[in-house]
């Protein structure tokens, strides 16, 4: 089924809408010389934190259904942990340890 171009505008204007409120609103709640409250702080302190737990154990959920025990996912977040403790950036232990284990999945763990 398609969208009419009336629904489609609506859709558009809707996540436009709710965009733009997500990015604009803590600007007007919390100005630049008004502090925020402590649970913000809070919360901006140990939200990141469970935003990556939450994408390791998400990651992790199938593992004991495959076929080699989880081991080219240890081995993938082994080389993630050594990668980033060596050269102390995200965005190279995140793509070293993608690329390794899709190459481990792809050629030794078939």
């Amino acid at each position: 089924m398609t969208m009419t171009i009336t629904q489609q505008i609506i859709t558009i204007a809707a996540v436009v809408l709710g965009t733009m409120t997500t990015r604009f609103l803590p600007f007007l709640i919390f100005p630049e010389g008004k502090k925020p409250p402590a649970v913000v702080l809070y919360l901006g302190t140990v939200l990141p934190y469970a935003a990556i737990g939450l994408l390791v154990i998400y990651c992790l959920k199938d593992v004991p259904e495959s076929g080699h025990y989880g081991l080219p996912e240890l081995i993938a977040i082994l080389f993630i942990v050594v990668l980033h403790k060596w050269k102390k950036s995200t965005l190279i232990s995140i793509g070293g340890g993608t690329i390794l284990y899709m190459v481990l999945v792809q050629t030794i763990f078939k």
